[in-house]
């Protein structure tokens, strides 16, 4: 029996803006563990590790069929690659797979003892299934090859509103994230495109290298 042990709080609210892969950006989430697992002895020695693993569902994309290609979006949309060859959300188990960077252990006088961690590419309320320390004598594989993933785009320049609902904080974390083109990768025109990110209402715009952020509401 696989158990929720926990779930995540962070400001992304829905699943488009949210980074693609973990690590990409340095936005800070809160790991909150479920009742039963607040026992702070459950994280005793965590804070010797600089990274961990999450293991968690993707809650919103759960099916009753799969099918063994997909078309990524890195590819365009427009081909098709097995699913065991990607990290599509759509697979036989909705089981998905982070690396984070601890930050810091809390306790919070509601729940107990929390996780504070960056780079997550989790939306809010993901249920977490497990943790596991990120071991670098071995996960890291210096001599590793990325198929279709290892071409990096460019950065985009991002130009926001010198006046914005925001803290410096969440300022910080939206132009990181806008900055990696959150985009579908097959569109690639002008047109204005609006997403939740801190229970406020992003719209911008892309002209070549540059995105604009046209109103935060």
């Amino acid at each position: 029996m696989i158990r929720t042990i926990a779930r995540i709080e962070n400001d992304f609210s829905e699943k488009f803006g949210i980074p693609r892969q973990s690590g990409l950006t340095d936005n800070l989430s809160t790991i909150v563990f479920e009742k039963e697992y607040r026992d702070p002895e459950a994280v005793r020695g965590i804070t010797e590790y600089s990274h961990l693993w999450l293991l968690w569902l993707f809650s919103e994309n759960v099916r009753d069929e799969w099918r063994p290609t997909v078309r990524p979006p890195r590819l365009g949309g427009n081909k098709r690659v097995g699913v065991f060859a990607t990290r599509s959300p759509f697979r036989p188990n909705n089981i998905g797979l982070s690396s984070v960077r601890l930050v810091d252990v809390k306790q919070d006088s509601v729940n107990g003892t929390v996780l504070i961690v960056s780079g997550a590419d989790l939306m809010n309320g993901t249920p977490i299934i497990d943790i596991k320390p990120y071991l670098p004598y071995t996960d890291i594989h210096h001599d590793a090859t990325g198929g279709f993933s290892d071409t990096v785009k460019k950065k985009l320049d991002v130009y926001m509103p010198d006046e914005t609902p925001l803290t410096d904080i969440q300022k910080n974390d939206l132009c990181d994230i806008l900055s990696q083109d959150p985009r579908p990768q097959y569109q690639t025109d002008e047109r204005e495109y609006t997403f939740t990110f801190a229970e406020h209402e992003v719209t911008f715009s892309v002209n070549d290298k540059a995105l604009t952020v046209l109103h935060i509401r």
